[in-house]
């Protein structure tokens, strides 16, 4: 079975991955978790949630030329943000980090302060603020995020010295830039490190650069070509690997002119695959919620996922299988052991709210049912 040889690979080395660092940046977001309400019976949490987007959007969609009023009830105030949270999962795993991104100004945000207490933490702008509608079949994010225009290649060198931050990219064994969907100006900070950074750093071929894009609904299909081909560019300098969920598979398959992706395992493969070749990349991976295949150029896997109808949370469930991957990575694991410590990773985080250390992570892989 594919759990008892990822254990036999990752129980030998997981006290190797203290040795590893990893560079995560650049967004930051401060998460409210909410639950919307359908009925209300009493004070508190006497209601009926809305289970399901379906409902919720019947709720807005019969609101069309009248009004309505839908109750958020609050659940935490927690961090967020593809970076923020693919890091804390990281610094759980055992990796060291330095984290550069939108954490806040001009001190580190509340919610950020345990990260940043285990992570080299650089703040460059303000937070940005995200209300997460959760239901029982997924959730609805809604952002405000004009802080993220600062994020550009000269604020970042501003802040941290333009030589503090090629350091710290010339150290990092995986470098995870995340979020380019919400940060306009990724693509050309990606331009920036592979035309005036990465040609001056000591050649590293086994650096690993990962790449999420974060639903890219709202930018273009020119604009996400263009990031994709500025990924692309960063092949020369280590191993490139690109995740995706579900969602942006099909958006990105459907930019680069490839068969449409569904949740099968013939079909996961597949658009790994000719994503893959497409893009000239080391790896790419798909993670639907139920389970996750990734190419190589040695071939494809596929895992299922340990799959619950009833997750405690769903928020930064995609952020916590790229930490997982790519701790995979780094420990030198195979492209199923890479999938399985993602879907793991990804599993114990829904149940629990928490990050999971690789040992956790063993103890999940032993009872897994």
């Amino acid at each position: 079975m594919f759990r008892q040889r990822t254990l036999q690979q990752l129980t030998p080395r997981r006290n190797n991955i203290g040795a590893s660092s990893a560079f995560v940046g650049f967004d930051g977001f401060v998460d409210t978790i909410v639950t919307p309400v359908g009925l209300r019976h009493g004070a508190g949490e006497n209601f009926t949630p809305i289970a399901t987007l379906t409902e919720f959007g019947q709720r807005i969609v019969a609101a069309a030329g009248k009004s309505t009023n839908i109750e958020l009830f609050p659940r935490i105030d927690k961090l967020g943000g593809n970076g923020p949270i693919m890091a804390n999962a990281l610094l759980a795993g055992g990796a060291r980090v330095t984290y550069v991104g939108a954490v806040g100004t001009p001190v580190v945000h509340p919610v950020f302060a345990a990260m940043a207490a285990k992570a080299r933490t650089v703040s460059i702008c303000a937070a940005a603020q995200t209300t997460a509608i959760e239901c029982n079949d997924g959730k609805i994010m809604l952002g405000q995020m004009r802080c993220l225009d600062e994020i550009s290649y000269d604020r970042i060198c501003a802040v941290m010295g333009e030589a503090a931050f090629h350091a710290e990219i010339g150290s990092a064994n995986l470098v995870a830039l995340v979020n380019w969907t919400m940060i306009p100006n990724m693509t050309a900070i990606f331009t920036a490190l592979t035309e005036h950074v990465l040609p001056k750093l000591p050649k590293s071929p086994d650096r690993i650069f990962f790449f999420d894009l974060a639903d890219p609904e709202k930018r273009s299909a020119d604009d996400l070509r263009g990031a994709l081909t500025a990924i692309s560019k960063f092949l020369p300098f280590g191993r490139v690997t690109l995740g995706l969920n579900l969602k942006e598979a099909q958006q990105v398959t459907a930019a680069l002119g490839c068969a449409t992706v569904g949740d099968d395992e013939t079909t996961l493969r597949a658009a790994a695959a000719a994503i893959r070749t497409k893009l000239s990349l080391h790896t790419v991976v798909i993670h639907p919620r139920e389970s996750a295949a990734c190419a190589t150029a040695a071939g494809t896997a596929w895992v299922p996922g340990p799959y619950t109808s009833q997750p405690l949370i769903t928020t930064g469930a995609g952020d916590h299988f790229n930490a997982g991957f790519t701790t995979g990575q780094l420990l030198g694991l195979d492209p199923e052991g890479c999938l399985t410590v993602g879907v793991s990773t990804s599993g114990h985080y829904v149940r629990t709210g928490e990050s999971p250390s690789l040992a956790a992570i063993e103890t999940f892989l032993a009872n897994w049912r």
